[in-house]
């Protein structure tokens, strides 16, 4: 056995970065993070690795990225009529930045 291997991707295509943030997620609790930790909460690919979370928001918003966090969030049973569904789950992470670096949404 090869005892240093690069990590290789176990599952899923190869993604582009805009592939892998899909979106920033705006919420009183985010908004908290990035004024008073630096801290920006995106939702990302479910394949996405931290490595290629980090590689995607240092190309996207030209900043350094310091740590990545993630979450597998399950999705929520709903009600339709008669029958209960489930929404889909999805990948949230949370990207620290350096001190100096900023992303502005609004």
């Amino acid at each position: 056995m090869a005892a240093s291997t690069p990590h290789q991707r176990t599952k899923g295509p190869k993604l582009e970065p805009h592939q892998v943030v899909l979106r920033p997620l705006v919420t009183e609790k985010g908004t908290h993070q990035f004024t008073h930790r630096n801290a920006y909460p995106f939702e990302v690919n479910l394949w996405a690795t931290k490595d290629e979370i980090k590689a995607a928001v240092q190309e996207l918003f030209g900043v350094r990225v310091r740590k990545v966090r993630t979450q597998q969030r399950l999705g929520k049973k709903r009600r339709y009529r008669f029958r209960v569904g489930q929404l889909s789950r999805w990948k949230k992470a949370i990207v620290t930045l350096h001190e100096e670096d900023k992303i502005e949404f609004f």
